[in-house]
């Protein structure tokens, strides 16, 4: 993924996004490669360290996100989904 879709994915502005790579860069966790057909472009890769942490973090992550929207139905969902997406084009 590049530096500019984590951008637009997470609603971060791209210098501040930058800073926050350069700091899990710096934990290990991250890796950036510039792009190969495009100079301009850098890449994000997870780490293997990256990885394990995803993995070990990914089980607290889903309780969260079930508890979250326990009792919401999918249509429910499906319009909170549709207003959120409608506020991020909003806001970009």
């Amino acid at each position: 993924v590049t530096v500019n879709d984590l951008s637009v994915y997470t609603v971060i502005e791209q210098s501040t996004l930058s800073r926050t790579l350069d700091t899990l860069e710096g934990q290990g966790l991250v890796r950036r490669e510039q792009g190969v057909s495009d100079s301009r472009f850098r890449h994000v890769f997870l780490t293997d360290d990256g990885r394990a942490l995803f993995t070990r973090a990914w089980p607290a992550m889903h309780d969260a996100f079930e508890a979250m929207f326990d009792g919401v139905d999918d249509a429910e969902y499906a319009a909170l989904i549709a207003i959120l997406q409608k506020m991020l084009k909003n806001i970009r």
